[in-house]
């Protein structure tokens, strides 16, 4: 059959599956816009406050679903502004597909108006990235991006087309979609499994590190079953937050700058690091040099381009996470590591989170949270400290449940990606969990989320500050708090009201219950604005460029 490349675009999302599409129109992409309001029926498109939120909103959706999240839009600044979102899914692996419209094929490269190379901006942080300069390549590049998108380690694909390219008439050919491209996939020798087998054997210590790579690989069982195996405690990156269940007593914590004691000085003494689908940031590891010095390293991992990368290893096995993990475990017979298991225990015992119960504190605000929702609801953080207290006092039971930038750190992203996430769970309860600062950036998307009447719960970490910059500032930099105080006259809960939304201000912690239980049986979005004071800092910490053994929290500074 004959169609326009507009009507190509929606009909190759039909045959991929998607139902939903987050973007903003402009004149460029109005022919594509055009065949969405013809298929209304079959893809449910939400209109957002601004084009970065539907890329955040597509992020939230794939994380929390692992189906390709879709965002849309124009030419020009529309195009650019989803940008930030695009490469805060490429940092995080998360599979989206961006389409874009530019001017028509006349006018690229003659500065007309709202034309931009978006294809040239997007390359650094796409896995691929086209512009359709001719209708007869377009359903097979819309295939492909699909295809790329969810293929080996996940990630964000852009697709332009011109204005004329999606007005323009071509015969069209239905498509069963393939799940890969036609890639050879890696094999896995037996040797390299036999090797992984006995490092683990020879082993005293092991430590098993979680990364993101296990929630995008769906390990989750066999994860289970080989830490089992192996009889080893259990840390997790932010990326990793619920891979591994949070309440098993072998877990000790989340690694890295603000990770626990316990997690930070096992990896420390461990004699074998099994790391799990993680990318050893910077923020994980501290300290490169004296990261893990005593111990052999075996990573797993599906990029071969993070072996070797920051940490320097022993052995690796590029592959699926799952089906590396599955071969192992038919392999391996159980192990024991009585002694060892003790001693980690006795470090979460003699270092455990702790905070002051006596005030209103955004740790209070997660652990209530937690007990109401008893650990099932979906969770999105903004970036600064309340991503931090979220990460460590939300006990994360399941993958998926956790959303949150991990490595671009994108301030205001969780109120887009609350969204994408309730649309695709309506009947779980989705809160985001954002600092004023992040409040600020992306507060327009509360609009987004009362027009279509999406309750999302947004709770406000109001110190009244850009709390993690400040917290360096008063740690390193002599308490000079340049650009961090946001001590002014905007009133955050009737924002919210404006924009359609219920609020409450919480200012103590007599308030909190009541607050979070209207917030959770409320079928409307609803903002909670907790006041807390405005120099609480994120304990443990390790400082920039120290081994994450230094970490250390307030009892620790009171004896310096």
């Amino acid at each position: 059959m004959r169609l326009t490349g507009a009507d190509i675009i929606v009909e190759c999302l039909l045959e991929q599956g998607v139902d939903t599409v987050f973007g903003y129109p402009g004149g460029a992409i109005l022919n594509v816009y055009d065949a969405l309001y013809k298929n209304r029926d079959k893809i449910h498109h939400y209109l957002t406050s601004h084009e970065q939120g539907a890329s955040h909103a597509a992020d939230g959706y794939a994380r929390a679903t692992g189906k390709v999240g879709v965002c849309m839009a124009t030419s020009g600044p529309g195009a650019t502004n989803l940008v930030t979102g695009i490469a805060t899914a490429y940092m995080d692996s998360v599979p989206m597909v961006a389409i874009t419209c530019n001017v028509t094929l006349p006018l690229l490269g003659k500065d007309s108006f709202q034309e931009v190379d978006i294809n040239g901006i997007s390359l650094p942080v796409t896995k691929h990235s086209w512009i359709v300069k001719d209708v007869k390549n377009l359903a097979e590049t819309i295939r492909n991006a699909f295809a790329i998108a969810r293929t080996g380690r996940p990630g964000p694909v852009l697709v332009d087309v011109p204005k004329d390219v999606t007005g323009a008439i071509c015969e069209y050919e239905p498509a069963v979609p393939e799940l890969y491209l036609p890639v050879r996939e890696r094999k896995i020798t037996t040797e390299e499994i036999d090797t992984a087998v006995n490092m683990i054997k020879t082993s005293k210590k092991p430590f098993v590190m979680v990364g993101g790579g296990a929630v995008i690989s769906g390990a989750s069982e066999a994860l289970k079953e080989f830490v089992e195996r192996i009889d080893a405690p259990v840390c997790d990156t932010l990326m990793g937050k619920g891979a591994f269940d949070g309440h098993d007593p072998r877990y000790t914590g989340m690694l890295g700058m603000h990770g626990t004691k316990a997690s930070n000085l096992g990896v420390s003494r461990c004699d074998l690091l099994i790391a799990l689908g993680a990318r050893f940031s910077d923020r994980v590891i501290g300290n490169a040099k004296t990261f893990a010095s005593g111990a052999k390293i075996l990573h797993i991992d599906v990029d071969p381009a993070e072996i070797n990368k920051n940490i320097k290893v022993d052995f690796s096995i590029i592959g699926d996470l799952k089906k590396v993990l599955e071969r192992i475990n038919r392999k391996l017979l159980r192990q024991s590591h009585p002694d060892w298991m003790r001693y980690t225990r006795q470090l979460s015992e003699s270092y455990p989170l702790n905070y002051d119960h006596s005030k209103l504190t955004c740790p209070l605000v997660i652990e209530k949270l937690d007990e109401l929702t008893k650990g099932n609801a979906i969770i999105t953080t903004d970036v600064g400290q309340h991503q931090m207290w979220a990460a460590q006092y939300y006990t994360f039971s399941n993958p998926r449940t956790f959303l949150s930038s991990g490595g671009l750190g994108t301030m205001g992203y969780g109120i887009g990606a609350a969204i994408g996430a309730k649309v695709a769970f309506p009947e779980r309860t989705v809160v985001n969990i954002g600092g004023d600062g992040c409040y600020r950036m992306n507060m327009n998307e509360l609009a987004t989320a009362s027009r279509y009447n999406i309750p999302i719960i947004e709770i406000v970490i109001d110190n009244r500050a850009l709390g993690m910059v400040r917290q360096w500032q008063t740690l390193y930099y002599g308490g000079r708090y340049s650009a961090t105080v946001l001590e002014d006259k905007v009133d955050y809960c009737k924002v919210a009201e404006g924009l359609g939304c219920r609020a409450l201000n919480v200012k103590s912690v007599d308030e909190l219950e009541p607050a979070l239980k209207e917030a959770i049986a409320s079928k409307e979005p609803f903002v909670i604005n907790c006041v807390i004071e405005q120099d609480d800092k994120v304990f443990p910490m390790v400082s920039p460029g120290a081994s994450i053994e230094e970490a250390f929290d307030e009892k620790d500074m009171e004896k310096m």
